[in-house]
């Protein structure tokens, strides 16, 4: 992952340096578990332990080194560890496994770790949004539909609702944290033919897997499962910016991202305040869910295993893990410095709309005075179209309309618009939203 797009946290637990910590450790506790088991002599288990290499710099360079005469990076590992180690305790090392007990199983604590990293990143935007959602719970706005205005809402139910979708995906990322804590070391095809099941448990236990059967590969299946839950967090995210971007538009005005002193929205046009945070994360969105497509197509694999996942692997799961938790951080910082426009919303809502978005409450209340559906509708949608065309009042072209005033008299045309125009009457149920929140922990 270019370094742009990517944090430190998440740097460090997919650099060079850690992923050969991890094999080295699997190496040392394999090795362990033979001891316990008799097999290897203790002694030698122990000068493993005590002798085994410093995973820095240098030892990724001689790895690296040593794969352009192995062409195979977990041999060049072994190679490096035994020379290291000396005779006769490291030509104990790697004893019974094939490289993929190796690298599955550390990947796995690789990946349980960038779980870890995600969750708690989206317990942050949980906790922005719920903010921010309580702060603005009884803010109107206009509500819109295909793009159009259609009801009034609050701007604390609309990001009550992202609250709530950020944490469906806290709990998919749970599950897929689950998914793949899991280990092997079964050997070849998994059958366990030159490795004791009991070196497999110690390992596992030792490193906070759970093992289960496999073949020599862990099912891609689980991969896969936590590549959706990246790109399931991608795509709330972009919801999220696209609303907002949508709000920040010139013609709406209802909420910005945070701008910083100094900060130039464009290098011709010194007016503009561009809302590049949420079209960046949008753009993340659509290379998470590419990640998830090459992930379900690594599912399916020759026998009991080739290496046509590997090469995906190597790219796709460390960017994803990269793009998911950027894009978590980056919409909480956007969250929490969102600049909302209360007064304009208000406005746009109330005076922008001509009072078009009372059109449903008319019509119900036309209907419950008597009127067919269909002579209700008919009368608020001329009205309405009126309204819209000589960008007048809509309640006012109801009050002087003919076929209105003679169905139910003057008076009662005031008394039915009062009730249908109360915007305290649209929202006294807009809470309900905000109190789910209550559920959320």
């Amino acid at each position: 992952m270019i370094g742009r797009y990517s944090l430190p946290e998440m740097r460090e637990v997919f650099n060079d340096e850690e992923r050969f910590r991890l094999w080295l450790e699997v190496e040392v506790l394999a090795s362990e578990a033979w001891a316990s088991l008799g097999v290897v002599p203790t002694d030698h288990a122990e000068e493993i332990r005590r002798a085994a290499p410093v995973v820095d710099a240098a030892f990724v360079e001689a790895v690296n080194e040593r794969e352009r005469v192995t062409d195979h990076d977990v041999a060049a590992f072994v190679d490096v560890v035994q020379a290291h180690i000396g005779s006769p305790a490291g030509s104990w090392v790697h004893y019974g496994l094939t490289s993929t007990d190796v690298v599955d199983t550390a990947q796995s604590v690789t990946l349980v770790k960038a779980a870890d990293l995600l969750i708690a990143a989206a317990d942050g935007l949980v906790n922005a949004l719920r903010s921010k959602a309580i702060e603005h719970a009884a803010t109107p706005i206009l509500g819109r539909t295909h793009g159009m205005h259609a009801e009034p809402t609050t701007f604390g139910a609309k990001l009550a609702l992202h609250c709530l979708q950020v944490d469906r995906d806290r709990t998919r990322l749970r599950r897929a944290r689950e998914a793949i804590a899991v280990g092997k070391l079964s050997g070849a095809v998994g059958n366990y033919s030159n490795i004791e099941p009991a070196v497999e448990a110690f390992v596992c236990g030792a490193l906070g897997l759970k093992p289960v059967p496999a073949t020599q590969v862990l099912a891609r299946d689980r991969h896969a499962e936590y590549l959706y839950a990246c790109a399931s967090v991608g795509s709330t995210i972009e919801s999220i910016a696209t609303e907002l971007r949508h709000l920040q538009r010139s013609e709406l005005g209802e909420a910005e991202e945070p701008f910083a002193a100094g900060q130039k929205g464009s290098s011709a046009m010194p007016h503009k305040r561009n809302p590049i945070t949420s079209e960046r994360l949008v753009g993340m969105s659509r290379v998470l869910r590419g990640y998830l497509v090459s992930g379900l197509e690594d599912v399916a694999l020759w026998h009991e295993r080739d290496i046509s996942h590997s090469s995906v692997e190597r790219i796709v799961l460390p960017d994803a893990s990269h793009l998911a938790y950027y894009s978590l951080r980056r919409m909480t910082r956007l969250i929490d410095g969102l600049v909302v426009h209360a007064d304009r919303m208000r406005e746009n809502l109330l005076v922008g709309s001509l009072g078009l978005v009372f059109s449903q409450p008319v019509l119900l209340a036309l209907v419950a005075a008597g009127l067919t559906r269909d002579d209700a509708y008919r009368i608020v949608q001329a009205a309405a179209r009126r309204a819209y065309e000589d960008r007048s009042a809509f309640r006012s072209v109801l009050e002087q309309d003919d076929a209105l005033v003679q169905a139910l008299g003057a008076a009662k045309v005031e008394l039915v618009l009062d009730e249908a125009f109360d915007l305290d009457r649209a929202l006294r149920n807009a809470h309900l939203t905000i109190d789910a929140l209550s559920e959320v922990d």
